[in-house]
């Protein structure tokens, strides 16, 4: 079994499939690790997630659109924040009709972070002063701080790979940490950050950049095509 790790898919449906596409995913027997967000963006949501479920072993993390479409799917809720945020594209994905179960409860039982072989998984970031269990989830699916903290460290190593420095892994507690959240636009690429011990897998396929599935042991890494050139005239924020 392989594992990999996925970034935010943002209802691009299209890129999810030439993700799993290009790096051989096995769906019976690898094992897909997605850091949230399915939701809103694009305009295929249902199909994400059906492609999700079809997959045997699948953990997804929640994500700060997830919850909003959750507050939508089991409230009603339809927050002005969140259509101008996808959230729209989320509901025209559905029909706007409501969403299936198996839906709601992928979503409503996803991990709020999962820990696999020292390596921690998060959508947003974590305090770096408390436990992981003890954390609120508005701050693991929102918190952007670990990963400026991780970029300043490694600014200050002069842009080295300070990922085996002793005291950074104390800083940490955790060999590896792999978040969504932020796109790496945020940093000028298009490709995954690696900045000390923290990876971040968004590379904006819920805006102009693509979607990125990484063998979460080798670190090699694939794309699909940009995410507009798979939407051509699809406006993802309205």
């Amino acid at each position: 079994m392989r594992t990999f790790v996925i970034g935010d898919i943002h209802g691009a449906y299209q890129a999810l499939v030439q993700c799993l596409g290009r790096c051989g995913f096995d769906y019976a027997q690898d094992r897909l690790i997605a850091l949230g967000d399915v939701c809103d963006g694009y305009p295929q949501v249902n199909l994400c997630i059906e492609e999700l479920l079809k997959i045997k072993h699948c953990d997804y993390l929640i994500g700060n659109h997830d919850l909003w479409v959750l507050d939508w799917a089991l409230k009603g809720e339809k927050k002005d924040i969140w259509l101008s945020q996808g959230g729209s594209a989320t509901i025209s994905s559905y029909s706007a009709g409501p969403m299936p179960q198996a839906h709601v409860d992928f979503l409503h039982n996803a991990h709020p972070w999962l820990e696999v072989d020292g390596k921690v998984f998060v959508h947003g970031g974590f305090d770096l002063h408390s436990p992981l269990q003890s954390q609120a989830l508005q701050k693991l699916v929102w918190d952007r701080d670990l990963l400026y903290v991780a970029w300043k460290k490694f600014l200050e190593n002069d842009g080295k790979d300070a990922s085996r420095d002793a005291a950074l892994l104390r800083l940490y507690q955790y060999e590896e940490i792999f978040i969504g959240h932020t796109p790496t636009q945020n940093f000028h690429s298009t490709r995954p950050v690696h900045f000390c011990n923290v990876w971040d897998l968004d590379t904006g396929a819920g805006w102009s950049g693509c979607l990125t599935i990484m063998d979460v042991q080798s670190k090699q890494y694939w794309q699909s095509d940009s995410t507009p050139s798979l939407y051509p005239g699809f406006h993802n924020r309205q």
